[in-house]
């Protein structure tokens, strides 16, 4: 393919294809017929030497050669989209901008109520809203610039994010104040006898957790158990129930829930928690104040 005789509309016709995975939701987005936006993929499609999408039950979708061109045209519009907008300083003081943050139901409690007071200091007049991590589409959702931020213990977050570390933690064991678990040095033995509440969450990293204590001889099929971990401060803070938790979440519920905090005794790899952003969005002001907000009350 000569770029010289291509015709760089079509790129962000492609583009948008690729996203919606429909001619039509394209087509909207455009401000274009459905038969503009089939003539310009015909177009492209002549020149690239390749069908690029085909039609499924389940939509438009890439051939291989498609998904190999996503990324990098997806990067080169977004510079263009910079190179041509006016060099706009974000002023958090004045901003009536939402973010939108994804995380999980852990990371809700941990992160959110320092957000929330820093953003009434910094940024009066911004909003910072949550959706949860598991239920979107994180490459997909960002790269559109629905979701600023992702903040988590994600092994399996897409390559065109970049990323920084936050901090590390270990899992603890949480428990009401009171429980005879608290008296005495926390022994495998002692916590095997325990009456456990599980968090069916199979969400990675955390479904390490249930195999741990499957291993250490605990029947996790018949133990209590609910499916998140926003619940738990609730319940081992009025029952004899134990779980494990990651560390922050135990540090952030012990005070308001009245709960002890020991070290596991339980074999668990230490969980990173990581910030993460698109790439498109690497140079944008108010991501990159948002960015800095993260670090500064979290980063280790």
């Amino acid at each position: 393919m000569d770029l010289r005789e291509l015709d760089l509309n079509l790129l962000v016709v492609f583009h948008e294809v690729f996203r919606e995975r429909q001619i039509s939701a394209a087509a909207r987005r455009l401000k274009l017929t459905q038969s503009g936006v089939s003539n310009a993929l015909a177009r492209l499609r002549r020149s690239a030497g390749d069908e690029l999408f085909v039609r499924t039950t389940e939509g438009m979708q890439p051939t291989p050669y498609a998904e190999r061109m996503a990324e990098p045209v997806a990067a080169a519009l977004a510079q263009l989209e910079l190179a041509f907008q006016p060099n706009q300083a974000f002023d958090p003081a004045t901003s009536r901008r939402r973010f939108t943050i994804a995380m999980t139901d852990v990371g809700e409690t941990y992160f959110m109520p320092k957000l929330v007071e820093a953003c009434a200091e910094q940024a009066p007049q911004a909003d910072i809203a949550s959706v949860r991590a598991g239920l979107v589409d994180l490459r997909t959702e960002m790269e559109a610039g629905r979701v600023d931020l992702a903040i988590g213990a994600f092994e399996d977050a897409p390559a065109v994010l970049y990323q920084r570390r936050l901090f590390r933690q270990a899992y603890v064991s949480m428990f009401r104040r009171g429980h005879p678990l608290g008296s005495g040095a926390l022994t495998l033995e002692r916590f095997k006898a325990a009456r456990h509440l599980v968090v069916t969450s199979m969400e990675s990293p955390y479904d390490c957790i249930n195999e741990a204590l499957a291993q250490a001889g605990i029947d996790v099929g018949t133990t209590f158990s609910v499916p998140h971990f926003a619940a738990v401060p609730y319940i081992v803070g009025t029952t004899s129930l134990v779980a494990t938790v990651p560390q922050r979440l135990a540090e952030r519920a012990a005070g308001p829930f009245q709960l002890e905090v020991a070290a596991s005794p339980l074999r668990l790899p230490p969980l990173q928690t990581n910030m993460f952003w698109h790439r498109r969005y690497n140079q944008d002001h108010a991501n990159g104040w948002l960015r800095a907000l993260v670090a500064s009350l979290f980063a280790e």
